[in-house]
């Protein structure tokens, strides 16, 4: 509840002349109970919501897939969960990510790796058009 609270703080500090980007908060993580793998948004502002290709179960199998734990991090035993800001820009690619809130330096750099080297979305829809979604991704590292 504190994370989907703080999401929302954040978030709307960014809602000032972002035109037509529409707001969304996506929790998703692996390892994890189904409770914290569904979608959570802000605002329901658009028709569809973006979705990466395959749906959620996808998504986090993408995630485990090409994570690597970073060696330094692993042992001095650093795990959490980086929060990340990531727009699914009209055509469905994913852009301006960048670190809302950190672990460690070396977890931060893998999870924006990570969502970089995403493939692109189906983007979010907005009464019939393709529109921008700033969506909130949070990377769990767990040991």
């Amino acid at each position: 509840m504190r994370l989907i609270l703080l999401i929302f703080i954040v978030m709307a500090a960014f809602i000032p002349a972002m035109g037509q980007v529409q707001r969304a908060s996506i929790s998703h993580h692996a390892h994890f109970s189904q409770n914290e793998l569904t979608p959570i948004y802000e605002a329901d502002a658009v028709d569809v919501q973006p979705d990466f290709p395959g749906g959620q179960r996808a998504l986090i199998n993408f995630i485990n897939k090409v994570k690597e734990y970073p060696q330094q991090a692993y042992v001095n035993n650093v795990e959490g969960r980086v929060v990340c800001s990531v727009v699914i820009n009209a055509d469905g690619s994913v852009g301006d990510i960048y670190v809302v809130r950190g672990v460690e330096v070396s977890l931060d750099r893998e999870a924006v790796r990570i969502l970089r080297s995403m493939p692109n979305w189906h983007a979010g829809m907005l009464g019939g058009d393709k529109v921008s979604v700033r969506c909130f991704i949070p990377v769990v590292f767990r040991l």
